[in-house]
C-alpha cells in the first residue's frame, strides 16, 4: 500500500511542477504572441514555429535529450570546458529531472494554444482603457488579461493534468525505468498478466483525474465562459 501511495504521490507531484512551469511558458509565449506582435502574418509564422516538434514523435524528441544530457553529452561537456564542474553530473539524465524537462519540452505547446485563442478574444479597448484609467503594465495584466484569459488556462491545465497522470512513455524513456508512475506501474501489471490489479488502478487513477478536472471546473464555468 505505501509503495503504490508513494507511487500516486510521484505521479501528482510530476503533474503539478509540470503544469505550473507550462503555465509559466505558455503564458508568456502566448502574452508575447497576442500582444507584441502586431502582423498577423508574423503571429502566423511564430505559431507555427512553436509546433515544430509536433512534427516528429514523443520518442523522438525524448531521445533528442539523451545526447544533450548524459554524463558525456554536450552540457556536460560545455559546463567542464567552462570550468564550472570537475565531474560530470549524473541528475541530468535519468533522473526526475529529465522527466520534467522531456513533459515541459512535450506538453507546453497544450498551455500555449488555448491561452493563445483566449488572449485573442480580449477587447484591446479594455487594455487601453485600464491605461488612461492609470493602470501599471503589471495590474493591466493581473486585472486585465488574466481573468479573461483564465478559460484558455483552464483548458490547458485539464490537458496538461491529464496527459501527464496517465503518461508512461516519457516517465520510461527519461527515467531509465528507475522512476515510478501510476501509468507505468499500470503497463507492468498488464505485462505481468495482473489484469485485476492494473484494472483496479486504472479505475483510481481515472477517478483521481476525474477529482482534479472538477476541481478545476468549479474555479471557471468553462460553460458560461465560452
Amino acid at each position: 500500500f505505501c509503495v503504490t501511495l508513494s507511487t500516486y504521490l510521484s505521479t501528482l507531484k510530476f503533474a503539478l511542477l509540470t503544469w505550473a512551469l507550462t503555465l509559466v511558458l505558455g503564458f508568456a509565449l502566448a502574452y508575447f504572441l497576442a500582444f507584441h506582435v502586431r502582423s498577423a502574418g508574423l503571429q502566423t509564422l511564430l505559431f507555427l514555429l512553436c509546433t515544430v516538434p509536433f512534427w516528429t514523435s514523443n520518442v523522438i524528441r525524448m531521445v533528442s535529450w539523451v545526447p544533450l544530457l548524459g554524463r558525456n553529452g554536450l552540457v556536460n561537456q560545455a559546463l567542464q570546458g567552462a570550468g564550472l564542474i570537475r565531474e560530470p553530473l549524473d541528475w541530468l539524465l535519468f533522473s526526475d529531472f529529465s522527466v520534467l524537462l522531456a513533459f515541459v519540452h512535450l506538453y507546453t505547446m497544450f498551455m500555449i494554444v488555448p491561452i493563445f485563442n483566449s488572449m485573442m478574444r480580449i477587447d484591446r479597448s479594455l487594455l487601453e482603457a485600464a491605461r488612461d484609467a492609470g493602470a501599471s503594465a503589471w495590474q493591466t495584466l493581473w486585472s486585465v488579461v488574466v481573468p479573461l484569459s483564465r478559460t484558455g488556462i483552464l483548458i490547458g491545465s485539464i490537458f496538461i493534468f491529464t496527459i501527464v497522470m496517465g503518461d508512461f512513455v516519457t516517465v520510461g524513456v527519461m527515467g531509465g525505468q528507475q522512476i515510478a508512475s501510476v501509468g507505468k506501474m499500470i503497463q507492468v501489471q498488464i505485462a505481468y498478466l495482473q489484469f485485476p490489479l492494473a484494472a483496479a488502478n486504472a479505475v483510481v487513477l481515472l477517478a483521481t483525474v476525474l477529482l482534479i478536472v472538477w476541481g478545476l471546473t468549479r474555479v471557471v464555468d468553462i460553460r458560461k465562459e465560452l
